[in-house]
């Protein structure tokens, strides 16, 4: 189970509820801030709940238009917090989403900054979680990371972006078996999961249909 850092709860919390059920791995999903001192606690805090990696979002240097946000001013519920990036749900309602993302996170993404100083901080495993090329395959097979996900942000962050299961194939074939590669983004049955692996991903990530089965009975 991947936790974000936008997650209403904490890394600490997530990761006690999981293992209540049964032994499961997390991992903990991380953008590049503006604070490294605050993106360091967050490493630090995943790392101590036993978190066994960090996935980059490599994907978001900006935040893409979301034009139904605008038109709606949409805003968190209230009540809900963002414990990871220290935020209550009052700070969370006094500005857009947009804003707010633009106000924690670095728009300066580079490999040869991030993944070395994530080396520094952690003893986790480090993925790069937005890739659609085999030369960003290419890149984090040269700077050592552990996996990739083939990622498109749900078709959330720009449009036009190609389906992941389209652009697997090319990310399998520059992996060379040299590094892990798992897939998410529209995955929403055991016909898709069948494709994915087919096409040489090791593992599908799943969203939406947690958040539907959830929706119908919070209690499963």
């Amino acid at each position: 189970m991947g936790v974000s850092s936008f997650a209403n709860y904490s890394v600490e919390e997530i990761r006690a509820a999981g293992l209540d059920i049964g032994p499961i791995q997390h991992t903990m999903q991380v953008y590049t801030m503006q604070d490294r001192a605050h993106q360091e606690r967050i490493i630090r805090r995943a790392e101590a709940a036993g978190c066994v990696a960090i996935f980059l979002t490599a994907d978001s240097p900006i935040l893409g238009v979301r034009y139904s946000e605008h038109r709606n001013d949409f805003r968190a519920p209230e009540g809900l917090d963002f414990p990871m990036l220290e935020k209550t749900s009052e700070m969370i309602r006094a500005e857009r989403h947009e804003d707010g993302f633009t106000g924690v996170n670095s728009s300066s993404h580079s490999w040869a900054r991030e993944i070395p100083w994530l080396r520094s901080v952690t003893k986790m495993q480090i993925w790069i979680k937005g890739v659609l090329t085999a030369e960003d395959v290419e890149l984090a097979i040269q700077h050592g990371c552990e996996g990739v996900v083939v990622s498109n942000h749900g078709g959330r962050q720009l449009d036009g972006t190609p389906a992941t299961i389209d652009v697997l194939p090319e990310c399998v074939k520059a992996a060379k078996g040299k590094i892990r590669v798992h897939i998410d983004g529209g995955v929403r049955n055991g016909t898709d999961i069948f494709k994915a692996l087919a096409l040489g991903a090791e593992c599908c990530w799943i969203g939406r249909p947690i958040i539907w089965g959830l929706a119908v009975s919070p209690a499963v």
